[in-house]
């Protein structure tokens, strides 16, 4: 007899139905796989042996025939078990074979018979709804992630004992029910009070946070550059419902969404130690799996001792950050993984890590000190919209009495200024949200600046060599700037703020205050423009 199931195999996010064949019949003792089935998928029949036995269902009079359908895609996984035993047991007349229509089936069996949870259910169930399945049968150890796929009624398989007697006795399965919506409160014990002084990247941070732009810090050890970090997805709006099923569908393939809670609560922080391997960091393997890079997609990535990590992995970081995803390309086919994380990375200025601190600590010869920078290629520097260079910590506001502004003032204007750029998008059809991700031609529909601030982009290009994507990034953080002070067009003021938060675009010979590069630039232009070159906050 023949008898057919269906499931899914999993290559990155993206799913692919399986259909799941077996013949059965009396003969020579015999069990076939055939399908480009993986190691992991052929050992499957010592584990459907050993579990059809503790139901009193023995194999050794049958030959089984089992192909995975379609013949030229590979499979991989422990996820077929449930579906080619049931199939088996369909073809032996144990299971009706027409209740088995309509089910998607995922599981890995023990040799017990109990089901096992499997990596990646989520987006197979997402695939399963966009596929018109009505039912799905799981590990009842996924019930919570199943719970959080509206549309698919989700059975949960504790043993496959229990699944028999659910088609052929009536014995009902429990369902997967929602547990309740994710939490979206900041995490605990990081909050933006607990940081002293340091206004200057307190304010970067703010504008990172609104406009989705990444941030780079330098300064001494001991500066705060963590602890800044640490608080920025305290300061981020919380997930919405659709970013919450495409960030818990990343950790769900990794295998990191916890039993209890099916969707993440809070946007991803991560922070990879600076040895990560090139796939690590932006993904990799066989079969593909998120890298850093992926599973900090809608939160932070934080990149901790920059200049430490392999030249290898941080230039693998460059396409990725502009395009929004990591493709990770096989011979068969290609994996593809959303990333599109706030990134903060943080460096010392040296070997030593004092150079510059105006203490005279730093031991470092100017050569030495070259070639630690030398270490971050420009082009890398260059997808950091922000850069902030971190004073020594003054001592005295730690002592201050009283504590800094709370992260949830600081997310109630980030939110205000997110507002403003999706309407702004919807409004005028821009296909990016945020300002960090605005084309060209969108770029010049809602930055252009007013009079005084053309003269003052002019001239910075002009005094301090900026390049056109650095020219373009300081529009883009202009923006975001208008936005949080509630401006409906980009001005001087603003803009040279952007400038400001770019230092490390210039040339150390052009970044100093001179005579009017422009006989039309105005006093207020030139007074911005200088005030830029040195780093100072607009007024």
């Amino acid at each position: 007899m023949l008898a057919t199931t269906a499931t899914t195999t999993l290559f990155g996010l993206e799913a692919h139905l399986v259909r799941v064949e077996v013949e059965c019949c009396p003969g020579p003792s015999g069990f076939e796989l055939v399908g480009l089935a993986e190691a992991s998928v052929r050992e499957s029949r010592v584990r459907i042996r050993s579990a059809l036995a503790q139901l009193g269902v023995g194999l050794d009079e049958y030959r089984l025939v089992v192909n995975l359908a379609p013949g030229d895609l590979r499979k991989g996984g422990s996820g077929f078990d449930l579906a080619i035993a049931l199939a088996a047991l369909a073809a032996l007349g144990r299971v009706p074979a027409e209740a088995l229509a309509g089910f998607l089936l995922l599981g890995e069996l023990s040799l017990a018979g109990d089901v096992r949870p499997v990596p990646g259910l989520l987006p197979q169930l997402l695939f399963a709804r966009r596929l018109g399945f009505a039912s799905a049968l799981v590990p009842a150890a996924n019930g919570a992630e199943a719970a959080a796929v509206a549309g698919v009624r989700a059975w949960l398989a504790p043993t496959l004992g229990a699944v028999v007697d659910h088609f052929e006795r009536g014995v009902h399965l429990h369902r997967a029910r929602p547990s309740g919506a994710p939490a979206a409160e900041a995490p605990e014990g990081e909050d933006l009070a607990d940081v002293r002084g340091q206004a200057a990247a307190r304010r970067a941070l703010e504008i990172a946070a609104a406009g989705h732009h990444h941030l780079l810090m330098v300064g001494p050890p001991g500066g705060g550059k963590t602890m800044l970090a640490r608080r920025l997805a305290g300061v981020l709006p919380p997930l919405s419902e659709d970013e919450a099923l495409e960030v818990s569908a990343v950790h769900s393939v990794a295998g990191l969404l916890s039993p209890e809670r099916g969707l993440l609560a809070r946007r991803p922080f991560r922070s990879p130690h600076h040895t990560a391997s090139d796939a690590g960091l932006v993904g990799g393997g066989y079969p593909p799996r998120p890298g850093e890079l992926s599973l900090a997609h809608q939160g932070v990535l934080f990149l901790d001792e920059l200049a430490e990590f392999r030249r290898s992995a941080l230039e693998a970081l460059r396409q990725p950050l502009e395009d929004g995803e990591i493709t990770i390309a096989r011979a068969r086919s290609r994996a593809r993984f959303p990333a599109r994380p706030l990134v903060v990375a943080a460096s010392n200025p040296c070997p030593c890590g004092y150079h510059g601190d105006g203490r005279g600590r730093c031991a470092c010869s100017p050569e030495a000190v070259r070639r630690y920078l030398g270490r971050l290629s420009g082009p890398l520097v260059d997808r950091f919209d922000l850069h902030v260079a971190l004073p020594p910590v003054d001592v005295g506001s730690l002592a201050s009495p009283g504590s800094g502004e709370a992260s949830a003032a600081v997310r109630a204007r980030v939110e205000e200024a997110r507002a403003r750029q999706l309407a702004r998008a919807k409004a005028g059809g821009l296909r990016a949200a945020l300002n960090a991700s605005l084309s060209p031609v969108e770029l010049a529909a809602v930055a252009t600046p007013d009079a005084e601030g053309r003269r003052l982009l002019l001239a910075a290009v002009d005094r301090l060599g900026l390049s056109a994507r650095a020219y373009g990034k300081a529009l883009k953080v202009a923006r975001t700037i208008a936005d949080l002070a509630g401006a409906e067009r980009v001005g001087a003021a603003h803009l040279a703020e952007a400038i400001g938060l770019r230092p490390f675009d210039r040339a150390p010979s052009r970044a100093r205050p001179a005579p009017a590069p422009a006989a039309e630039a105005s006093p207020e232009t030139v007074r911005s423009l200088n005030g830029a070159a040195r780093g100072e906050p607009a007024a």
